[in-house]
Order: structure tokens, then C-alpha cells, then sequence
């Protein structure tokens, strides 16, 4: 079986969009996929919608990305996991990549090239140096895939951190890819679309503009005070 974990946060609008195209893609796999929905503090009946669609529904009230990630990953059965966000649309084929790759043997796992549901000089100049950076740093992100076995070996995410937590996770899967002999793969045949309501809330320029937050965003990173992370990730929804 292959697991879809997904982190849902009041995601009652884009939720069933996201599983629709993971039901997509789970057609053109051979084997059983099953999807789990983490219901992190949602008061907008996200959880009855994901039971509606068919996946499993667990709990988590951690104000912590990469605890609601471990939440989902320990309540699912499969040999292969895909992590996903609920406002995200992966591709058709996204799957049946993922399984291969896997199962050839030759890949310890990874994330996936990303495309936004839109455009402008603001978001255009945002991803660039977002993928400058996953570049420099020899990973991806998006959505993650992996086997069980390497997840369990890395530890799974970081949750002494607030954010970066999936940078941090790459760069482990990546080393741990490296000392058996398997490469960290970015899955570019089949692009997540990744959803722009951050740039549709705070503006297209906005991630410019925290270079004058960097106090609040090391100390978020830091975990001396979440007030920042909060704000951006955790309460986004509300």
C-alpha cells in the first residue's frame, strides 16, 4: 500500500480539490492508496468532508508542521508515503512516479517540482529564489515521497522546529540517501500546482518585505517565540 498524508488546517475550501487529484492519481497505481487527513484544530468541517472522500481522518492539535506530519505518517499502513499539502494539486502521474522510482531501487526518496495556479513578477521573482536556494542546498521540497523504512531511519520530521522543518528533513533524507547508495530525486515529470493565496493575502512582493520581520523569524526558528509562525502558518486559516 502507498500512504497520502495530508496536513488540513480549516481547509474545508480546498481540501476536496486536493483529494480529487489524489484520487486521480491514485488510478494509475497498481496497488492500494490510502490517503490520511490530519484535522489540525478545524472548526470549518474539514474532517467530515475528508471522511466524505473516503480517507482517514486522525487528530492532531499541535500548533507544529512537522508534528501533524509525524501524527499522519504514524497512523498510516503503507510501505511507500507521500506527504502533500491540503491546498496543493498534484499531478496525474505523480503517484505512479513516486512508486516506480521507488521501487527501482536506485532513489531514497525526495520532493517534486513545483508550478503556482498563478503568475506575476512578485511571485515569479519569489520562486526563483526559492528554487535558487533548494539548488544551492542540493534539494526540493513540495511534496515529499519516501519509503517507511528511510522515513523511520531518518527519525521522520524535526519537530523541535517551528519552520524549515522540510528543508531539514530533505537534507537528512538526502544524507541518509547518500550513505546507502540511493540519490534524493526531485520528481520534475509530474509538477505539484502549488496554491498562491499567501500572495493573495499578504501580496505578491510580501516575502521580500520580511526581510524587515527577520527578528521575529529567527525567533520563531529558534523557538523563543512563535508569535511570527503563528501568524503566517499556523492561524492562516482562521
Amino acid at each position: 500500500m502507498l500512504s497520502v498524508v495530508v496536513p488540513a488546517h480549516n481547509e474545508a475550501v480546498l481540501l476536496p480539490r486536493g483529494l480529487r487529484a489524489v484520487a486521480d492519481a491514485a488510478a494509475l497505481v497498481d496497488e492500494p492508496v490510502e490517503v490520511v487527513v490530519v484535522d489540525n484544530r478545524s472548526t470549518d468541517g474539514t474532517a467530515d468532508l475528508a471522511r466524505e472522500a473516503g480517507a482517514l481522518v486522525v487528530s492532531s492539535d499541535a500548533r507544529n508542521i512537522a508534528a501533524v506530519r509525524n501524527t499522519g505518517v504514524a497512523a498510516s499502513s503503507g510501505r511507500l508515503l507521500v506527504t502533500v499539502d491540503a491546498d496543493s494539486v498534484m499531478a496525474p502521474t505523480a503517484l505512479a512516479e513516486v512508486t516506480r522510482l521507488l521501487d527501482g531501487g536506485r532513489s531514497v526518496g525526495g520532493g517534486t517540482r513545483f508550478v503556482p495556479e498563478r503568475t506575476s513578477a512578485g511571485i515569479n521573482a519569489t520562486l526563483a529564489l526559492v528554487r535558487a536556494t533548494t539548488l544551492v542546498a542540493r534539494v526540493s521540497g513540495a511534496m515529499f515521497w519516501c519509503s517507511r523504512t528511510d522515513f523511520d531511519a531518518i527519525g521522520g520530521f524535526d519537530e523541535h522546529l517551528l519552520l524549515a522543518e522540510d528543508v531539514e528533513f530533505a537534507r537528512r533524507l538526502r544524507a541518509h540517501g547518500r550513505q546507502t547508495g540511493r540519490r534524493f530525486t526531485t520528481l520534475r515529470s509530474a509538477p505539484l500546482t502549488i496554491s498562491t493565496r499567501k500572495f493573495d493575502r499578504f501580496g505578491d512582493w510580501h516575502m521580500f518585505r520580511m526581510a524587515l520581520q527577520l527578528r521575529e523569524i529567527r525567533a520563531a526558528y529558534k523557538g523563543t517565540d512563535p508569535a511570527w509562525v503563528d501568524r503566517y502558518f499556523f492561524d492562516f486559516n482562521d
